[in-house]
């Protein structure tokens, strides 16, 4: 992995690729506008529950082919923490601070 802007944009690089490429992966990126509590999009990209959910597919497929106890793990592990990232969102939402920069 290599942090291109941290936080926000990364190259995950190819497992066999001997030349050193790899796919950049884009997270959404927001800063203060004007109001310190308010957020712009400054880059469009993904989110980390896009990416957990990917992951969780995937680790799904390789658990269905050759099944494991420690792929079981991974797809629980990598479920309970897409079910808390969408528990703090709905926590966010329900007291209307979703996309500001408020605790």
């Amino acid at each position: 992995m290599q942090v291109l802007v941290p936080g926000h944009r990364y190259v995950a690089h190819n497992f066999e690729d001997k030349n050193g490429h790899g796919q950049t992966i884009q997270f959404i990126h927001k800063e203060p506008k004007g109001n310190p509590t308010q957020l712009e999009t400054v880059s469009d990209g993904t989110t980390n529950e896009e990416l957990l959910s990917i992951l969780i597919d995937r680790m799904a497929f390789l658990q269905n082919a050759f099944p494991c106890r420690e792929n079981a793990i991974v797809i629980t592990k990598l479920e309970e923490s897409l079910m808390w990232l969408n528990k703090r969102t709905a926590d966010r939402l329900k007291r209307n601070v979703e996309g500001k920069q408020i605790a």
